[in-house]
């Protein structure tokens, strides 16, 4: 018995089921909980030159690697964790990333002190509500905007490291703080939840 037809999406999402589910239940819905926006900024920012695919297959082993995403946690790793982490095929094992995700782990503690919560202070960039765009392709789409080179110099000035510009309108995109879904997608009017 076939499936049935499939609903009009983002072409990005393929045909593979694990693309498909993100892009239809996650990917463009405006997130405000604080543990979900750092996992997500230390997923893409462990993309960085990567497939979002290749992040997405590695999603579990990150939360199980990261602690669940749990900021405090992360921010306490040590210089052995780090090692053993980069020993661990359940994620990328790049210095770099695994070392920024701690340090962004640290950053992001301090803006939750400092501003309240790190979704107070994120939404800010985009005024408390979702940029609803109106694409009708994905060559439309930018790499990056005003609001998301705004926020990579912001979180620069804060310590964090992976969050250059374009980095940061994935985050956007992922997040719902940008609504990129394409018009003819069956999620582009779907309300937030």
């Amino acid at each position: 018995m076939s499936p049935g037809p499939q609903p009009t999406r983002c072409p990005w999402a393929g045909s593979d089921p694990l693309y498909q589910r993100y892009h239809d239940a996650e990917w463009g819905i405006p997130a405000h909980d604080d543990r979900h926006l750092f996992e997500m900024l230390v997923l893409e920012g462990a993309q960085a030159g990567l497939a979002w695919i290749t992040i997405l297959r590695k999603r579990e082993g990150y939360r199980q690697a990261f602690d669940n995403f749990d900021p405090a946690a992360v921010a306490r790793y040590d210089r052995r964790r780090v090692t053993r982490l980069l020993g661990n095929p359940q994620i990328v094992r790049n210095r770099l990333k695994v070392e920024s995700t701690v340090g962004n782990a640290r950053a992001f503690l301090q803006v939750q002190n400092d501003e309240g919560s790190f979704d107070e202070y994120v939404w800010r960039f985009v005024d408390g509500h979702p940029i609803q765009n109106r694409w009708k392709t994905l060559g439309a789409i930018p790499a990056e905007t005003a609001a998301s080179k705004a926020m990579s110099r912001d979180l620069k000035r804060r310590g964090f490291r992976f969050v250059g510009p374009t980095i940061c309108y994935a985050f956007m995109q992922a997040t719902g703080m940008v609504n990129d879904h394409l018009v003819d997608c069956f999620r582009y009017k779907a309300p937030a939840p």
